[in-house]
């Protein structure tokens, strides 16, 4: 399988995927205004003083920027140009900020509107200013994509290996690695992690569930053996972390329509196939493999769910893209009026069964666990991945020169304490060492390699 992109990705959008994304910003800037959904998942928590009135918008806004800003910047800015796909943190980061920031209900939808302007007609100028400079640095990230694809592929390996050890994860290792060569030689044109990952994900959780049923049986055993009495109902009544994650669960039910308005939009945009959910998805869906690209975005819904699902209990506050399950099924979709049917079902359900989630995941500490496990890993692999990457985008665009100067850079934000998140230090780095090789190049002092 090819994993390399067109020279020179296209960021032309259609009027129709235009006004999508106008309008979805307007809406997820107004969302978060109402301190009814963020995207960063670092934020929610905060939210629940907000909500509650113990702090104050501007210093909400203050954590949402703090917390985000290095994403946007290094991270979804640099992702959209080299793939030409957009992506969450490019679009909905900047909307949880601007939301946050409007003292005014009425004003955030327009702050959210203009950031979406700013998307769809700035992006695509910046993109052809950028192909024109004599050092091509977007065409030059495009490296990223074949280690981002391949590393990821490692996700479910590492968190296995973290939660049951390292025998099972060198057994899941040799599993992944012997479907991704049985598939890159039976099957060329499907992309070749997708079925070692889904026989990756399926081990981690049939691992847990498995050490969860046993415990169980171990634990009913012993209050057996001990003639247990006690009602558990009474320990629930007692609990005001249950009291508040209803009250919170009832808060979101009341917003019920805009949150099926909210899913109908994400869905929408996805099947528009102009957006991707995640690093290893933006590269698949500018190549056109969107079956892969939902199996991809399907797997990460596992590390996903009970973060988000229990943060919205905690906080009053959900996420903009729900479970991210309408990201996989929107690429799916045959047609845009389906995916805004399926998509405001998706988020009622999701809503509707948020307090039934938050019990089960209770009961299931092993299987929640490996959701930790499979974010940890996640983060791992596509930090290594995005490095290797923008190292090889270094090479392609200055030679050791770049590599020198790409890698300095990352290497110099290690030192300083990171004020740019490591994730998006490296892309930040391609970017500024390729205005700086042009620069070079302008006062004669360096040459541009040739192909």
């Amino acid at each position: 399988m090819s994993t390399t992109l067109a020279a020179g990705a296209s960021l032309d959008f259609s009027l129709a995927q235009q006004l999508t994304v106008i309008a979805l910003c307007a809406l997820t800037a107004y969302i978060s205004h109402m301190a009814l959904a963020v995207f960063n998942d670092g934020v929610r928590p905060f939210l629940l003083d907000f909500i509650q009135g113990r702090t104050t918008r501007n210093a909400t806004t203050a954590v949402s920027f703090g917390l985000s800003a290095g994403f946007i910047f290094g991270l979804g800015a640099p992702m959209a140009l080299s793939s030409g796909v957009l992506n969450p943190w490019l679009l909905f980061l900047p909307t949880d900020i601007l939301g946050l920031l409007a003292p005014k209900r009425w004003l955030a939808p327009i702050l959210g509107g203009g950031w979406g302007a700013v998307v769809v007609f700035g992006l695509n100028g910046t993109n052809r200013l950028a192909h024109d400079l004599p050092v091509d640095f977007l065409t030059a990230m495009q490296q990223m994509s074949t280690p981002i694809l391949f590393l990821f592929t490692l996700f479910p390996v590492l968190a296995i290996t973290k939660q049951f050890g390292r025998r099972w994860g060198a057994l899941a290792g040799v599993v992944e690695l012997a479907l991704v060569v049985m598939t890159m030689k039976l099957w060329p044109n499907m992309f070749a992690g997708a079925l070692a990952m889904a026989v990756g994900v399926l081990i981690l959780i049939g691992l847990a569930v498995a050490k969860d049923l046993r415990q169980r049986r171990a634990d009913q055993a012993a209050s057996a053996a001990e003639g247990a009495t006690a009602d558990p109902s009474a320990k629930a009544q007692d609990d005001p972390m249950a009291s508040l994650f209803s009250a919170n669960a009832a808060r979101l039910r009341r917003y019920l329509p805009l949150f099926m308005v909210l899913g109908a939009g994400v869905c929408l945009l996805a099947q528009m196939h102009v957006f991707g959910g995640g690093e290893a998805t933006s590269f698949l869906i500018a190549k056109g493999q969107y079956s892969e690209a939902a199996q991809v975005d399907f797997y990460r819904v596992f590390g996903f769910v009970p973060l988000i699902a229990t943060t919205a209990l905690a906080s009053g506050a959900y996420g903009i893209a729900g479970f991210t399950l309408v990201y996989p099924i929107g690429y799916l979709l045959p047609n845009p009026l389906l995916a805004v049917v399926v998509g405001a079902l998706v988020f009622a359900v999701e809503v509707l069964a948020l307090s039934w989630i938050g019990r089960v995941l209770g009961r299931l500490p092993s299987v929640r666990d490996s959701s930790e496990h499979l974010r940890s890993a996640i983060t791992d692999s596509l930090q290594l991945a995005i490095l290797f990457g923008s190292l090889m985008a270094a090479h392609a665009m200055g030679g050791g020169l770049g590599i020198l100067i790409v890698g300095g850079l990352y290497l110099l934000n290690e030192s300083m304490g990171r004020p740019v998140v490591r994730m998006a230090a490296a892309p930040a780095a391609v970017i500024v060492g390729g205005i700086l090789l042009n620069v070079l190049h302008w006062l004669h002092l360096f040459t541009p390699l040739k192909g």
